[in-house]
C-alpha cells in the first residue's frame, strides 16, 4: 500500500514539469489569482510582456520594483506590460512586502507555485521578456542595478519591433 502511495504521490510531483524555458520557446499559458482573489488566464498573446517571479523574502526583489515602476512608467503607453507573480505561500507575506513596495504595475499570485515550475525558474526573482507571439525573446535570473541598462534596451527593442 505505502508503494502505491508512494507511486501516486510521485507522478504528482512529476505532472508539472520543470523544464526552464529558454529564448526562443514559446512561454506557456498560465492560471493566476489576482490582486482581487479574481483567477486570470494569461495567454501571452497580442502584447510584450515583462514577466518577472518574486518573492518577498528575497533581496534582489525588493530592487527590482522602483525598476519596474519606472519602466510601466515609461513605457506601458506603447504597449509593454509587467506582470510580476508572487511565489510566497502565506498571502500576509505578499502584503508586506506591497507595503513596503508598493507596485504600479500587474501582480499576480502563484503559492502553490505551479507558474514558476512551467517556466523552470529556480533563483528570485527571474524575468522574462515574451513578444506578441508568445516566444520568450530573453530570460534574466536575478537582479542588479549595473543590469538595468541592458534590461530596457532589450525592452525598447522589442518594443520596435527588433530581435
Amino acid at each position: 500500500m505505502r508503494r502505491i502511495a508512494l507511486f501516486f504521490a510521485l507522478c504528482a510531483t512529476l505532472a508539472t514539469p520543470c523544464v526552464a524555458i529558454e529564448k526562443g520557446e514559446a512561454a506557456p499559458p498560465l492560471e493566476l489569482q489576482t490582486r482581487d482573489a479574481q483567477t486570470q488566464k494569461i495567454s501571452f498573446r497580442g502584447e510584450l510582456v515583462y514577466l518577472d517571479f518574486w518573492a518577498s523574502w528575497c533581496g534582489p526583489c525588493k530592487q527590482s520594483f522602483p525598476w519596474m515602476n519606472a519602466m510601466h512608467s515609461r513605457y506601458a503607453k506603447q504597449g509593454l506590460r509587467i506582470l510580476a507573480i508572487n511565489v510566497d505561500q502565506k498571502a500576509a507575506d505578499a502584503a508586506r512586502f506591497l507595503a513596503a513596495s508598493p507596485a504600479q504595475f500587474d501582480i499576480a499570485f502563484d503559492a502553490a507555485g505551479v507558474s514558476p515550475r512551467q517556466f523552470g525558474v529556480k533563483t528570485m526573482p527571474t524575468s522574462y521578456l515574451i513578444d506578441k507571439s508568445g516566444a520568450v525573446l530573453w530570460k534574466h535570473a536575478g537582479f542588479s542595478p549595473k543590469d538595468t541598462a541592458a534590461l530596457e534596451q532589450a525592452i525598447q527593442s522589442a518594443l520596435e519591433g527588433k530581435p
